[in-house]
């Protein structure tokens, strides 16, 4: 795919952000799920873990989908067309950045093709220029779940974005520390703290879409990525990270990318009290392909 043309206007798009934000709520289009949270830590790394305190808005949101998709024989499709009080900013002539309209994290983005490609897709040079133009406007973690065992909800191809910090207080993402000891080799390097199939590399906010798309490529080339097989992707300005999946829940705790960051989602007492028995660090090798 071509590189397209990048539409969005240096330095508005995190205005714009807010302010759609502030409209959302105020029409209802944005129904944000309230959380709690607290730290879980192991192996080094301080995970955040949020807990949900009300699922009913997502519930009768999906009911309401599959409502829809038994009237009209075609399965529902979110983004086609999107929720116009959900629109932030035109990004490029292939993007468009909307909100989330189910929001755990403030300010969380979605970055989505304008026509329909599926989820499960790789990644393409539009799609890494339109990333590029979003964090060139403020400081996020970008995040890809690459199919339905990746964490995937919605098959029509979206990134997310959420801002920096992950956490109120210390590192920005959780998982920092362990990327201190990353061991480079031709550029593509491996986590020691990682105990499964995953590989990471340095990036720049200058070297543009054409450069990312190869490192990308070196990242799924390193993790041998067959294309029936999903993944998660990180990336943030300073660098990118995959991960391979090999199941979508454990002891039905859902995992997508925002885990391998080290925040972590759960929907009750119960599973944290699961997720504190067996440890974050644990449940990530579990969802993940393990090492040999």
């Amino acid at each position: 795919m071509a590189l397209g043309k990048i539409l969005l206007e240096p330095d508005t798009l995190w205005k714009s952000v807010k302010e759609r934000t502030e409209h959302a709520l105020q029409c209802g289009a944005l129904l944000s799920i309230p959380t709690e949270f607290e730290f879980v830590e192991q192996d080094g790394v301080r995970f955040l873990v949020r807990i949900l305190s009300n699922l009913n808005r997502k519930k009768a949101a999906k009911k309401k989908q599959e409502k829809q998709t038994a009237i009209s024989g075609e399965e529902f499709n979110p983004f086609l067309p999107y929720e116009e009080d959900l629109f932030v900013a035109d990004i490029s002539d292939t993007h468009v950045c909307i909100l989330n309209k189910f929001n755990v994290v403030d300010y969380h983005l979605l970055l989505i093709t304008r026509a329909f490609e599926e989820q499960e897709n790789l990644l393409t040079l539009a799609d890494f220029a339109a990333m590029w133009a979003c964090l060139a406007d403020f400081d996020g973690l970008v995040f890809y779940n690459s199919g339905k065992i990746a964490g995937a909800s919605q098959r029509h191809k979206h990134l997310q974005i959420v801002p920096l910090p992950l956490v109120p207080s210390g590192v920005q993402i959780p998982i920092e520390p362990l990327l201190t000891e990353a061991k480079f080799q031709d550029g593509i390097a491996t986590i020691p703290g990682f105990a499964f199939v995953h590989a990471f590399t340095t990036l720049n906010p200058l070297m543009g879409a054409e450069s990312t798309l190869e490192r990308y490529h070196g990242l799924l080339q390193a993790v041998d990525f067959q294309p029936s097989g999903a993944y998660n992707l990180l990336v943030t300005r300073e660098w990118m990270l995959i991960v391979l999946r090999s199941h979508e829940e454990f002891e039905k705790i859902s995992i997508n990318s925002l885990g391998f960051a080290g925040a972590l989602l759960v929907r009750n007492q119960q599973q944290m009290q699961i997720l504190q028995d067996y440890g974050p660090m644990t449940i990530l090798r579990k969802v993940a392909v393990p090492t040999l």
